[in-house]
């Protein structure tokens, strides 16, 4: 991951071209110009092992230079080893992670949460669904 963020950064895109799994076994074929961002620094959220120790998944940040400021490109992605090497082999969600409450939720004799002081199912139970 480390790897093709530096590439990205050097703008080496042969590498890129090898370690992205679909384009691998195909020749690197050196295309025109192309605008390319400034990218500034990588920030990785979490690493976790596959099913196998040949499969992993990696999501991170990487912070490049907008017109606006700094941006930046949130993915989560899948790595595979094969034959020692890792490659990218594609991408399981952009954007951040999906936000997960951590405050319990009303029971449906619980007093409601609006402050009503209804029990939850005589008051917003029949809201929320």
């Amino acid at each position: 991951m480390r790897s093709r963020f530096t590439a990205h950064v050097a703008r080496d895109y042969g590498y890129l071209h090898r370690t992205y799994f679909t384009s691998s076994q195909e020749p690197y074929v050196e295309e025109g110009p192309t605008p390319a961002n400034a990218w500034t620094r990588l920030t990785i959220h979490s690493h976790t092992l596959g099913a196998s120790p040949d499969l992993a998944f990696v999501e991170f940040s990487a912070f490049y230079v907008h017109e606006d400021g700094e941006a930046a490109l949130q993915e989560k992605s899948e790595f595979r080893r094969v034959e020692g090497d890792w490659f990218y082999i594609r991408a399981l969600r952009l954007g951040p992670a999906p936000f997960k409450s951590t405050a319990p939720k009303a029971g449906r004799n619980d007093p409601c949460p609006c402050g009503s002081g209804k029990k939850y199912k005589h008051c917003c139970l029949n809201k929320a669904a």
